[in-house]
């Protein structure tokens, strides 16, 4: 059902944050147009912690090693507040052009493991590369058509190889109009 997130940063300066995010920060992403930028996530996570009062959302990213985050963000000019030990992982608040403060930190806690619909469209995406490197390599699918351990009805696969490599298995005597 569910298969991502999206994060939206309210700024003063969005253009400025736009280019952090992809310069600085280093996130790939895609012009949905006329210039408005729309960046990917490396897998997300959501928590719901008690409060006083609803519709109030954090945003924070995840980093391996805090420190070593700091540190190329320094190399870059850019400021970042001290890391904090707040028992549950390390943190630190990253400065925006535009004047937000965009919070990272080293996780302690285990990752959870993604939705099924996630990794069910991860598999989606990744068939049409298989494909077109059937299409690239057609004589190493006819190989296989030929496979002594092909069944009576042939194998699944073996039909797969023979219609990309341009043939047609025929049912009958009769053409298929």
């Amino acid at each position: 059902m569910l298969i991502g997130s999206h994060i939206i940063i309210q700024s003063t300066s969005a253009d400025a944050d736009r280019a952090f995010i992809r310069d600085v920060l280093g996130l790939s992403g895609i012009d949905s147009g006329d210039g408005w930028l729309i960046f990917g996530l490396p897998p997300s996570e959501v928590a719901v912690h008690p409060s006083d009062k609803n519709d109030a959302h954090d945003l924070y990213l995840i980093c391996e090693d805090v420190d070593a985050f700091v540190a190329k963000m320094a190399a870059s000019g850019v400021a970042c507040t001290p890391v904090q030990d707040q028992g549950w992982g390390r943190i630190t608040n990253v400065s925006l052009p535009g004047g937000g403060k965009l919070g990272v930190y080293q996780a302690r806690h285990a990752r959870p493991e993604a939705p099924k619909a996630a990794r069910a469209a991860k598999k989606v995406r990744a068939k049409p590369k298989a494909k077109a490197k059937a299409k690239a390599k057609p004589k190493a699918k006819a190989k296989s058509k030929a496979s002594p351990k092909k069944s009576k009805g042939g194998s699944k696969s073996a039909k797969r190889a023979a219609k990309a490599a341009g043939g047609k298995k025929k049912k009958s005597g009769k053409k298929r109009r």
